[in-house]
């Protein structure tokens, strides 16, 4: 079913459910009577019964020398023929020679293709109802904005622009319009410009848009990037939740574009916070001077040693053989558990390939950093066998580890 089927359909409904936006008010073309209740130099004021009033122009009241030929209180007859958008209050002019303005106006900016500015005014079965022009208008939900809105009546009261995507005419016609369609439109204008400045290495500026277990998605005005959970920051993060929120402006660096195979689907851009950040490890030999006492988190465990978060973004290994003072340990976790705070000494510091070796014995002294090479864990038994594969298993595991740890 096409979208202006399914717009007839809500149209359809809507008109059944709510024939009248205010109980009793006439609409525009109605033929009304009133009571003249105030007469002004420009203009009077008709009380039309039913909590409705409207406004008519002061030359209506007057004969052909300028002389009111009515006074408050007197009955007239008019009809209807517009709506003011600020106050709500009906127009009103005479029957003869009478132009419908509002209608003229609608039925032009829908044939011209041209926005609209209403007010809506209430929420509904299936969407909104909008006031334009002292018209009755319907929005379906879809068409109210570009994101799913789950509580329509957070709009109620709210003015916004909107396409005229249906147009019945006569008296009384039937509108269908559109939010979405300026807002998707706009969105191809911004980032048409933005496209001008998108290059690899441009720092721009952003709105997290959502979060993701693997990320954050972040609106640069028109295109939509994605920041990596490895590149909010230099320290470990679980969740982007823990850094960042929806709505949050942020400062990003575009690290690569991928154009998209499919035309109609837009390029993927990848970007990055922690880009913009200094290297942690540039201060690692000034923070963690060899030979001294240094303190930090228990990070992770592993068969080998401890990982030791000493700042976010720089961890340090505490070999198992440096985890006892001295006694035998067959697994970290005799000792240590995860998030425990400890006192470590550091024994060297590899800039080179981002390692910093610890010790918790604090007899020990800094020294050259021990080659990961030539550790074998300590062994579950004394029957344990093979241990140049023991060596070889332990190598491996801690490459892996401190790659992953980058």
């Amino acid at each position: 079913m096409s979208d202006s089927e399914n717009f007839e359909d809500l149209l359809k409904q809507f008109d059944q459910t709510h024939p009248q936006t205010q109980k009793g008010e006439p609409a525009i073309g109605d033929r009304v009577r009133g009571t003249l209740i105030a007469i002004g130099e420009d203009c009077a004021f008709v009380d039309l019964g039913a909590k409705s009033e409207g406004r008519l122009d002061i030359a209506a009241l007057k004969d052909a020398d300028g002389q009111l030929r009515h006074a408050v209180g007197d009955l007239i007859d008019t009809q209807v023929t517009g709506k003011d958008e600020d106050s709500g209050m009906l127009l009103l002019g005479s029957q003869q020679g009478h132009k419908y303005h509002g209608i003229d106006e609608v039925e032009h900016a829908y044939r011209q293709n041209l926005p609209v500015q209403g007010q809506v005014s209430a929420a509904v079965k299936g969407g909104v109802e909008v006031q334009v022009a002292g018209l009755r208008a319907f929005c379906p939900a879809s068409q109210i904005d570009i994101r799913f809105i789950e509580d329509l009546s957070e709009f109620v009261g709210q003015r916004f622009d909107f396409r005229i995507t249906k147009f019945e005419g006569g008296r009384r016609p039937n509108l269908v319009v559109s939010r979405r369609a300026l807002l998707e439109e706009q969105q191809r204008i911004q980032a048409d410009a933005l496209r001008a400045q998108l290059t690899e290495g441009a720092v721009l500026t952003g709105r997290v848009s959502s979060l993701q277990d693997y990320g954050a998605f972040v609106d640069l005005g028109g295109l939509e990037g994605m920041i990596h959970i490895s590149q909010l920051a230099f320290g470990h993060i679980k969740h982007p939740k823990e850094v960042l929120t929806v709505g949050q402006q942020v400062e990003v660096s575009v690290l690569r574009i991928e154009p998209s195979t499919d035309p109609k689907k837009r390029e993927k851009i990848a970007l990055s916070i922690r880009a913009l950040s200094r290297d942690p490890w540039q201060d690692a030999l000034d923070s963690f001077p060899v030979g001294t006492r240094v303190s930090g988190r228990v990070s992770r465990l592993q068969p080998f040693g401890a990982f030791i978060e000493l700042a976010p973004g720089v961890d340090g290994l505490v070999h198992i053989s440096e985890l006892g003072a001295g006694r035998r340990i067959n697994h970290p976790s005799e000792v240590l558990n995860p998030g425990d705070q400890v006192e470590a000494t550091v024994l060297g510091v590899d800039l080179e390939r981002r390692r910093i070796s610890l010790s918790l014995d604090e007899k020990r002294q800094g020294g050259e950093m021990p080659d990961p090479s030539t550790f074998a864990p300590a062994p579950a038994s004394a029957s344990a066998k093979a241990p140049e594969k023991a060596v070889g298993s332990f190598g491996a595991l801690l490459q892996e580890s401190l790659k992953k740890n980058r």
